[in-house]
């Protein structure tokens, strides 16, 4: 039996988690009354009795729970932002290359941010491949549910007396300072943090990331750019598929799931890269269960719902 502690269970990722560990036979949970949810003590017996502990907290809560492990063999997974380019963390994206034996060899595991695992999804595997360059300056929208906002944007977006402006998609972040853009960088080695536009829209789960390219920003051709792709997400996770809904690609096709579509649209002048997930699955809880299915050796898909 695998004991597991999710520290932050009642945020949107760590209730999401304990959804999809519930039910599995192979899971025991370590749950804390409420009162001691909070309390440091209570917290660190759990982190250090579970064999795998999940971070759903604040950037400086997630740090102090690091500081609490004692255990050399508890599982740390971090969803926060606070662990995401640190070099003592594995980044929790197997389908990159090289990625998913790091996962497998650390005992801490920095879970990606939503908005971050689609743009590197699709940028990250070009740069390996050496077709687009790290000097490159690049740009990319980003339409995410509001979920992504937690608990307190949800209840904003789902209160009957809610402004007529949430009717709308919203920019947002309009200082060109996500708290996604440092992994961003560092995953993909760029010289330059893209140019970033996340926009929050009026339905609950779903994402579409999107990065423009200009057919001489590659050193290879289009065909090539989606053999890359065919050739590196070749599991049930994260695939290549190119079919549109009658010239249309809606944004919260996947919600409710847990893989990744990667597409390439466009002509041979003017490209669109673009990445469809859940902000909640592969964005978040569903790639922390993932990971966690990496790094104890089952199945990776164990747990997920996946697309047929």
């Amino acid at each position: 039996m695998i004991n597991v502690f999710i520290d932050g269970s009642a945020g949107t990722t760590g209730l999401k988690i304990f959804d999809r560990l519930s039910n599995r036979s192979d899971i025991s949970l370590i749950t804390l009354p409420d009162e001691l949810r909070k309390d440091v003590g209570a917290r660190k017996t759990a982190i250090n009795e579970a064999d795998v502990c999940f971070l759903c907290l604040p950037d400086d809560a997630a740090r102090e729970s690091v500081s609490l492990v004692e255990n050399d063999k508890v599982i740390v997974i971090d969803t926060s932002t606070a662990h995401r380019t640190s070099d003592k963390f594995a980044y929790g994206f197997p389908e990159l290359s090289g990625y998913r034996e790091k996962i497998k060899n650390s005992k801490f595991i920095a879970n990606p941010g939503c908005h971050a695992s689609g743009f590197i999804s699709l940028i990250a595997p070009l740069i390996e491949k050496g077709v687009l360059d790290s000097s490159a300056k690049l740009s990319a929208y980003s339409l995410t549910g509001y979920s992504g906002g937690g608990k307190k944007m949800i209840a904003e977006y789902e209160d009957s007396n809610r402004p007529i402006s949430f009717d709308a998609p919203r920019l947002y972040s309009l200082s060109q300072s996500h708290k996604h853009l440092p992994e961003i960088q560092k995953v993909c080695n760029l010289n330059y943090a893209p140019v970033f536009m996340p926009i929050v829209c009026d339905y609950a789960c779903g994402m579409q990331v999107t990065v423009p390219l200009h057919a001489s920003d590659l050193k290879c051709s289009v065909k090539e750019v989606i053999e890359i792709y065919k050739n590196l997400y070749t599991g049930k996770v994260v695939y290549y598929e190119d079919e549109s809904e009658n010239g249309f690609l809606t944004s919260n096709s996947l919600s409710g799931r847990d893989d990744m579509k990667i597409s390439v649209f466009g002509n041979d002048d003017r490209i669109t890269l673009v990445s469809r997930f859940d902000n909640l699955g592969k964005g978040a809880s569903g790639a922390a269960v993932q990971n966690m299915n990496v790094a104890l050796g089952l199945d990776e898909t164990y747990g997920l719902n996946l697309g047929e």
